[in-house]
């Protein structure tokens, strides 16, 4: 990627999340009333299991906790994977933001159509497999986030692996914003 002399400025608007918003990129993992709990009896009824989303993974998963710091609201990559479902998880009810776009068959997300969203801490979100995504912004710093995944993801962002500021494996395809489109992408309340 050649330098980029002047950005461009463009700003993608953080908003609530619901589950019809969320629809396109993956599946809320909270509590779902309009998810039937299971035949399950023991305990007494104490514990009811829903199925609210189904992982997907062609290679082996791995659960790391990522400590997060605060960062500027600003986009500057995205990726995806083309082998398994993905989910975030708030460990301690920290909020955070996370930023999608629909799957597609090009190089890039539509930039044009890049949501980002305030999820509140109380639930996590699996992402399809495909979605194009940023790793979530934090609000406090030192936030834990439970992350599932394969480890062949997880080894496609080691130092080995990236070129120019982008990433590939595999189960990884990590794309430089900045440097491919001139944008400077700021997240705005």
């Amino acid at each position: 990627m050649n330098a980029i002399a002047e950005l461009t400025k463009m700003n993608i608007k953080i908003k609530t999340p619901t589950p019809e918003a969320l629809a396109p990129y993956g599946t809320v993992l909270g509590y779902n009333p309009a998810v039937e709990p299971l035949p399950i009896d023991f305990y007494e009824g104490a514990a009811k299991v829903r199925r609210v989303a189904q992982f997907e993974s062609q290679g082996d998963i791995e659960m790391p906790i990522v400590t997060v710091k605060r960062r500027p609201l600003k986009l500057r990559w995205m990726e995806r994977h083309f082998h398994h479902t993905q989910a975030f998880v708030s460990l301690g009810g920290h909020p955070f933001i996370g930023v999608f776009a629909a799957p597609n068959d090009g190089e890039i997300p539509d930039i044009n159509k890049v949501e980002a969203f305030l999820f509140d801490g109380s639930a996590g979100f699996m992402m399809h497999k495909g979605t194009w995504h940023d790793f979530p912004f934090v609000l406090v710093d030192d936030t834990s986030l439970l992350v599932i995944l394969t480890r062949q993801a997880t080894d496609g962002l080691v130092r080995d692996n990236v070129i120019l500021d982008e990433a590939q494996s595999e189960d990884l395809d990590k794309k430089d914003l900045r440097a491919r489109l001139g944008l400077d992408i700021d997240l705005v309340f």
